[in-house]
């Protein structure tokens, strides 16, 4: 089966995907550009995530969807197991929010643009400047109501444990006094572990828990760490026994 598998990602799946991830970046170009570009950023990338996912026949389950308030802007926090978290948390978070990403990604033909039209954050680290448009950003984001999906370790894990929090997303979070959501992804790491980039995808199931949002208490530093500290600890709980502790992560 395995390498009946692999015939078909590469015959089919390849092809149809490619096709699809130029019709949809046209479509959110066009979209973004000519109209809303909250919904025409969010829907067709969505349903392109969706696409890729049923394709390869992964299954996925979501759990924790009922913590979440209708209207309500959040700052969504996720552990970064790999290439798939993208696919797993566009496709089926069913929410409408803007992703905060490194700016390498901008340069993936047609999606990169694609995601730049829709607003997406980009993150430059290339100097003080860059970083300080960056958050203002996505201040303006989240002051619009949308929300916000980070991956506060900053880099994909090598071995499927987590790393370091970052704060970024928590300062964000304190400064407009918005509820923090931890995200744990489990099945990530095992479908395309970073060190298989572009390699043959593994079959295995995806799952997604939303853990219940973390509100503000009080504003500032004090309060910038307790929602760091709860966040990793809410992510960490959701993750499957085999990946459930801390291991450094040289590249972030």
């Amino acid at each position: 089966m395995k390498y009946l598998y692999r015939i078909y990602q590469l015959v089919v799946f390849a092809p149809l995907f490619i096709l699809i991830s130029l019709v949809i970046s046209i479509i959110t170009v066009l979209g973004c550009t000519l109209g809303n570009g909250h919904f025409w950023g969010y829907y067709p990338g969505r349903y392109w995530a969706r696409c890729a996912i049923r394709l390869l026949f992964l299954p996925v389950k979501v759990t924790g969807r009922e913590n979440l308030k209708p209207g309500q802007s959040y700052v969504f926090v996720a552990n970064h197991q790999g290439a798939f978290d993208i696919f797993l948390i566009y496709g089926f978070l069913n929410r409408n929010f803007k992703w905060m990403m490194k700016y390498q990604l901008g340069r993936i033909p047609f999606v990169g643009y694609a995601a730049k039209c829709a607003h997406h954050i980009f993150v430059n680290k290339g100097g003080a400047s860059k970083i300080r448009k960056t958050y203002e950003q996505a201040r303006e984001i989240l002051r619009e109501g949308m929300s916000l999906v980070v991956f506060p370790e900053g880099a994909r894990t090598f071995n499927g444990h987590m790393g370091t929090f970052r704060r970024g997303a928590f300062m964000l979070a304190d400064e407009l006094q918005l509820p923090v959501v931890p995200l744990t992804i489990n099945g990530s790491f095992n479908v395309m572990p970073r060190m298989r980039d572009m390699h043959f995808v593994i079959w295995h199931p995806l799952t997604l828990t939303i853990h219940e949002p973390i509100e503000p208490q009080g504003k500032g530093r004090d309060n910038i760490l307790r929602m760091e500290k709860l966040s990793y600890d809410a992510v960490m709980s959701g993750l499957v026994p085999e990946y459930q502790s801390y291991r450094e992560n040289p590249d972030q």
